[in-house]
């Protein structure tokens, strides 16, 4: 069967609904469906949290709370990505310096005036665990974000504020949850900027987005289908500018788990003065890549001219593929948050036209079992016990 014949059957596949559901056997596709509908549950849940004057850990360890000089947002994986979005979000509003923490250790200028959220959809994340517990010997002001496990557990014995969110979903379909409970905790502070009506408008733009990419819309009016499509072979390297580079990351990370292929990202302006070099003579090699550009009306002249020229010089005849997902909205998180939910569908999609389950993540769970022998948690729950007896 020729490349082209392939292509045809793989489109049909995509549109026969009953055969995306039969390989998408854990329902990402329906999970994705119901986002907007996570995104109000999850305003919901937060507006009733409660942060204390105070919290008491010990005789000698007191977490005072008030208006922080920074935030550090302290997670993994899909825990993570919701302050990375809230970081490009609030970047041109929020006066006070936001950082995200991935790994065990949270920078050193990190202190009593430091706001620190602990976020794990699972509770058990170590990574996440270990800068719970050294935020709090630092005396920051501690707010956790959890479904469950061992995260949440060490915040009712340390008497922290925590974030409940709803179990069951793989950690990477919690980002509404996550994101909405780091909005609510700013909002609950007296710190979140008015953002003029954006998250409604956000919420009413995922609505129009969900109408015109889910398994019922064809494909021959599906941006995400036609994205799969597009991708299919070859590796999807994912390009935004500014605020989008958290959409790119999630992008990056939703082909990696949902569609088990490598991923790479590559940002505006940066790219220009590095990666265009790679890709100058190698065409062997950049032919294995298919281009994903964040784009948006509103871009500002020297931004749009770089893109505009950089896939007509660079990616039009060096990579296999080149597409455009252009933003919908007027605010900046309906911007953001409607290209993300394209990149979701797209990267479900993929795995589809692989014949993969897009939910299950085997190489983690594998790589998990051969990282057992290491106590992480053993040493956690003693550093915690240390610090209550203190």
């Amino acid at each position: 069967m020729s490349a082209f014949l392939e292509r045809i059957d793989m489109s049909a596949l995509l549109d026969d609904v009953e055969r995306v559901r039969r390989i998408d056997r854990d329902g990402m596709c329906a999970i994705l469906a119901k986002f907007p509908e996570h995104c109000e549950t999850a305003i919901n849940l937060a507006k009733d949290l409660q942060i204390p004057q105070r919290v008491r850990i010990s005789n000698s360890r007191v977490l005072r709370y008030g208006v922080p000089k920074q935030i550090v947002i302290a997670g993994m994986g899909g825990s993570a990505i919701g302050g990375n979005l809230l970081k490009d979000w609030l970047r041109a509003s929020l006066l006070i310096p936001v950082e995200v923490c991935r790994g065990y250790t949270l920078p050193a200028y990190v202190d009593e005036e430091t706001l620190v959220f602990a976020t794990s959809y699972s509770g058990n994340t170590e990574e996440t665990l270990s800068c719970l517990l050294e935020a709090v010997e630092r005396q920051c002001m501690v707010i956790g974000i959890s479904s469950n496990g061992v995260l949440q557990e060490f915040s009712e014995k340390l008497g922290l504020p925590l974030v409940a969110i709803p179990g069951g979903y793989p950690p990477r379909s919690a980002v509404p949850y996550i994101f909405f409970s780091l909005v609510a905790a700013l909002d609950a502070l007296g710190i979140l900027p008015s953002m003029g009506g954006e998250i409604e408008e956000a919420l009413a733009v995922l609505k129009e987005v969900r109408e015109e990419i889910t398994p019922e819309r064809p494909l021959s009016d599906n941006l995400a289908k036609k994205i799969a499509i597009g991708l299919q072979g070859i590796i999807p390297l994912i390009s935004g500018f500014g605020f989008y580079g958290s959409v790119a990351r999630r992008m990056k990370t939703q082909f990696n788990e949902n569609s088990k292929t490598p991923t790479t990202i590559e940002l505006f302006p940066e790219l220009r003065h590095n990666t265009v070099v790679g890709w100058a003579r190698q065409r062997n090699l950049t032919k294995k890549f298919g281009v994903v550009l964040i784009r948006d009306k509103g871009e500002p002249p020297e931004i749009r001219k770089m893109i505009e020229v950089t896939k007509e010089r660079i990616f039009n005849d060096g990579a296999a593929a080149v597409v455009e997902i252009w933003s919908r909205g007027r605010g900046k998180l309906a911007r953001m948050l409607s290209t993300l939910y394209v990149g979701d569908f797209a990267s479900v999609y993929l795995g589809i036209l692989y014949g993969v389950n897009p939910t299950p993540t085997e190489s983690i769970d594998e790589l998990k079992k051969h990282l057992i022998t290491v106590d992480i948690e053993g040493t956690l729950r003693r550093k915690l016990a240390r610090l209550l007896e203190d």
